[in-house]
């Protein structure tokens, strides 16, 4: 069935994710994820429910201290009941991503890099695979000019936090909130020159940001969040995982 994008105007697929014109997104998608995970246990079903090989293949090990070298992991320690998020580098140091008592950010960390490692195996897309890295570049070049495109002329506001003239906003796809008095309230488009798309800051919080996590404010209302994960994207039973293809010397 086709449907008019509310913001070019343009008939596109009900089917289609963003509108192909634009690039805003299409409100009249319907996601076919299960929702984003919020706690070890539910990382864990949605892993399994991903169809993706054992955790030793992977390398990502969910509700355990893994100790051994090459691993990304989660887990709650029983001594402090602290949420640790960590990654064993390749000489066996290991570097802390998060440490703290918000099982949801702790599991969010973790959840938005197994989705990259997902996404680039998928692609054919590690970090050493020379292939990759010489014979794709035009593709790389192309695909990089092709988004710069849609953004510059795309006239809806995507999810997520933005910087609009020194002041924080959120948008939830349909409605804005500007952080004020050490909360987030509600309130109209900020004014702007350019497209509002230029001001985007992220669509996840981070710790270091000057603002608080919305999704710890009053005005969040869970029905947010929604799964990007397409089912079509689930792991293929018949595909090789190469863990060898992560950046094991960095941080993250």
């Amino acid at each position: 069935m086709k449907v008019r994008c509310e913001y070019c105007n343009n008939l596109i697929d009900d089917g289609e994710e963003k509108c192909p014109g634009c690039g805003a997104v299409n409100k009249n998608y319907k996601r076919s994820g299960i929702g984003v995970p919020t706690t070890i246990a539910e990382l864990e079903q949605w892993y399994k429910e991903r169809n993706l090989p054992p955790y030793e293949t992977t390398r990502f090990f969910i509700g355990i201290d893994y100790k051994e070298p090459k691993a990304f992991g989660i887990y709650k320690d029983s001594n402090t009941g602290k949420y640790v998020v960590y990654k064993n580098k390749d000489t066996g140091e290991r570097t802390i991503r998060y440490e703290g008592t918000d099982e949801k950010y702790a599991v969010n960390e973790l959840y938005l890099k197994l989705k990259d490692e997902i996404a680039m195996r998928k692609n054919g897309t590690t970090k050493s695979s020379n292939r990759y890295m010489v014979g794709n570049i035009t593709a790389i070049i192309i695909t990089i000019i092709f988004f710069g495109i849609i953004f510059s002329v795309a006239n809806g506001p995507s999810s997520g936090y933005y910087d609009v003239n020194g002041n924080n906003y959120y948008y939830n796809g349909s409605s804005w909130y500007i952080y004020e008095n050490d909360d987030w309230h509600s309130t109209s488009e900020p004014a702007h020159e350019g497209k509002i798309n230029d001001y985007y800051d992220s669509d996840t919080y981070s710790s270091d940001s000057d603002y608080s996590d919305i999704r710890d404010s009053d005005v969040y209302d869970s029905s947010w969040d929604s799964d990007d994960w397409d089912s079509d994207s689930d792991w293929d039973s018949d595909s090789s995982w190469d863990s060898g293809g992560s950046d094991w010397s960095s941080d993250w």
